[in-house]
This record gives structure tokens, C-alpha cells and sequence, in this order.
């Protein structure tokens, strides 16, 4: 994904936004991630992407977002289509 692509589609908040937000709050667990601009709280397909980058800061290494703009959208509406488990709730 490029830095600048949406990782929290529901609150527009990029992927740099994001991976900035960790670097300079240094967050205790991932879920502290939502106060940059609500980012997770919204349908959830996002989580396990902001918990990658929480881990990948805090081991020093780059997060494993491979995958382009278009794929990772297409994932979210799989993900939709199947029921999310926030919908479900």
C-alpha cells in the first residue's frame, strides 16, 4: 500500500498517519491506535492492519502491508459482504 492510502477507510486515516501516530505515542497495546482520528472503531476490517503496525514499530521492522490500493479494497468488501463481526453484534 502507498504510505498516503487509506488503512482506516470508514475515517479516511492513512497508513502514514497511522505508522506517525505509533512512532511518536509509542501506544501501550494496539487498541490505544483509535485516538488518531478514530482509526479501528469504525467496521473493523482495519484492526489486524493497525495491530501489524503496532507490532512491526515496536520490533524495529517495516509492517507487512503488501498488498496494492485496489486489493486491499476488494478484501474490505469481501469482508463486508460476509458479514462482518461488528455487524453481527
Amino acid at each position: 500500500m502507498n504510505p498516503h492510502d487509506d488503512l482506516c477507510v470508514c475515517f479516511h486515516v492513512s497508513c502514514q498517519k497511522v505508522r506517525k501516530f505509533v512512532r511518536l505515542t509509542r501506544p501501550e497495546v494496539p487498541s490505544r491506535i483509535s485516538e488518531c482520528y478514530g482509526a479501528g472503531t469504525g467496521c473493523g476490517w482495519c484492526i489486524p492492519f493497525l495491530e501489524e503496525i503496532w507490532s512491526a514499530e515496536k520490533e524495529g521492522r517495516d509492517p507487512n502491508l503488501r498488498m496494492t490500493k485496489e486489493e486491499y479494497l476488494t478484501r474490505r468488501k469481501a469482508y463486508h459482504a460476509a458479514g462482518s463481526p461488528r455487524k453481527q453484534r
